[in-house]
């Protein structure tokens, strides 16, 4: 029992819950053939409504509420977020399955949407339940089980359909049973005492032993990287987190022992705002990780307009009445060869400082091609192996891109770049979402819209190959101008070396 109870009180118990949740909360064997069930017989909608009437609905609810979720996610301590992630997934399933018409699926995607925007959540529970020394592996972990969730679920649903042992009926049914798995699971997480910004425990108040989950003892690393990085700064201390217990600590005083935990309440929500802001201004006055932030929402942008609306494509380009359609078995593959290449990538030993803006440039090129392969070569094959191309593409440079995003930043700032990075992605998605795809925009078919997928990575990939050639000269020049030039042996005295001649 003791040992149950050490296992309870450390890392491994959340971590163990949270993977079983990420697991049963990504299989959905329907996914893969949604466009089929929303236009066949079950839904009677046509491809159009599906695609310029329901499909926009995520993007604009996705944007509405992102914000908002990501302040509460922080403020109620992740874990009830978690749990509403999963109820938002149950509503979403049921809606899938018993509702009929096209306002009853725009609810749906207003539902799913909450759910993409609650995905924050399931991470940054990491961040108040893990040591830090551990959050990488643990991380590892999380996104392993997801892979792996998102693999079965388009095997599972590649095999159902194949061979006809479920209709999409009750494959909804079969997925409203792993929710709920979920869902039970999610309930059983630890309640975090602590969070990024809003409930947060300050360096030097409370001497770490290990236990991080019932909050009776940790020690705050990540408040003391974000102290270390502005420290040196000429920044006034009561600026570090908002408060003046910080200031309090490097004047030397000592903290009171009467309040072991100092928190931003509901009365501070001022200060964490301007802390963000801050933090905001003092992260993107990088250069270097201004450009490849640039790059990530710009991509992620295309990747998400492409990965929303493939599916209608393959239903354009395939006759689905007389051809099996093997969207699961591809989904699968493109999940294991991204994964392949994300892992990969983390044993290449290459200056990604110096080349890695010419290799955004090069590889978007290439996605720029596959997608233009899918577009005008009208073969479904053609389709499905261009598919797999641009997705284990883009994994291999989002990965990049995180890894020099993430290299020289705290936690804190970790997530704000990168929920910043996503908002702006999906914002730019949205503008592009509601001119080029919506009904009441240009409401173009689904060949042209690919062709301005297409087109618009091939805009980042000359974009990007030309600034990566200016970096690649730039470096090798001056590499050329700091090389010391050969030792003149009369440079010490030169009216000796004279004589010498003479």
């Amino acid at each position: 029992m003791e040992a149950v109870r050490r296992w309870r009180a450390g890392w491994g118990f959340p971590t163990t819950l949270l993977c079983i949740y990420g697991f049963f909360s990504t299989v959905k064997p329907l996914e893969p053939f949604l466009i089929p069930y929303l236009t066949g017989p079950d839904k009677n909608l046509t491809t159009e409504q599906v695609n310029n009437e329901i499909f926009p609905v995520w993007t604009y609810s996705y944007l509405s509420v992102l914000v908002p979720v990501f302040l509460l996610t922080d403020w109620l301590r992740y874990k009830p977020v978690v749990v509403f992630q999963c109820v938002n997934l149950f509503i979403t399933t049921a809606m899938l399955l018993w509702m009929q018409g096209v306002p009853a699926m725009q609810a749906m995607q207003f539902f799913y949407a909450v759910v993409t925007a609650s995905e924050v959540a399931y991470f940054s529970y990491i961040y108040s339940v893990v040591d830090l020394e551990k959050y990488r592996k643990v991380t590892s972990y999380c996104r392993s089980v997801q892979l792996l969730g998102y693999t079965v679920g388009s095997v599972l649903g590649q095999l159902l359909v194949s061979f006809n042992l479920m209709s999409y009926h009750y494959i909804l049914v079969l997925t409203l049973v792993l929710t709920s798995i979920a869902l039970l699971t999610s309930c059983f997480l630890p309640m975090p005492q602590r969070s990024m910004f809003f409930h947060r425990r300050h360096t030097g108040q409370i001497k770490a032993t290990g236990n991080l989950v019932d909050g009776s003892a940790e020690q705050t690393s990540t408040s003391k990287i974000s102290q270390e990085e502005t420290g040196g700064r000429n920044e006034k201390g009561e600026e570090e987190g908002g408060d003046e217990g910080a200031g309090k600590e490097r004047k030397g005083k000592r903290p009171k022992t009467e309040d072991p935990e100092e928190t931003v309440g509901a009365e501070g929500c001022s200060q964490v705002l301007f802390q963000l802001w801050r933090d905001f201004r003092h992260c993107y006055s990088s250069r270097q990780l201004l450009y490849w932030s640039v790059w990530w929402a710009l991509a992620t942008c295309g990747y998400n307009q492409t990965i929303n609306y493939v599916q209608v494509l393959w239903e354009h380009v395939q006759p689905s009445q007389n051809f099996t359609i093997y969207n699961g078995g591809v989904e699968a593959v493109s999940n294991l060869f991204g994964a392949a290449t994300a892992y990969g990538i983390g044993f290449t030993q290459v200056n990604w400082e110096q080349w890695g803006e010419l290799a955004l440039g090069g590889f978007s090129g290439l996605g720029a091609a596959a997608l233009f392969l899918m577009t005008f070569i009208g073969n479904i094959w053609v389709c499905y192996t261009s598919y797999i191309v641009f997705k284990c593409l883009y994994m291999l440079l989002i990965t990049i891109a995180m890894f020099q995003i993430a290299a020289d930043l705290s936690m804190e700032r970790y997530a704000l770049v990168f929920g910043a990075n996503n908002f702006g992605a999906l914002a730019l998605q949205t503008i592009i979402t509601s001119i080029v795809v919506d009904s009441r925009g240009l409401s173009l078919p689904i060949i042209p819209q690919f062709t301005i997928y297409a087109s618009y990575f091939s805009v980042i990939a000359i974009i990007f190959s030309l600034r990566g050639a200016f970096t690649v000269w730039r470096a090798q020049k001056s590499s050329t101008e700091s090389t010391p030039p050969d030792k003149n042996p009369c440079a010490p005295d030169p009216d000796s070396c004279l004589e010498q001649r003479l």
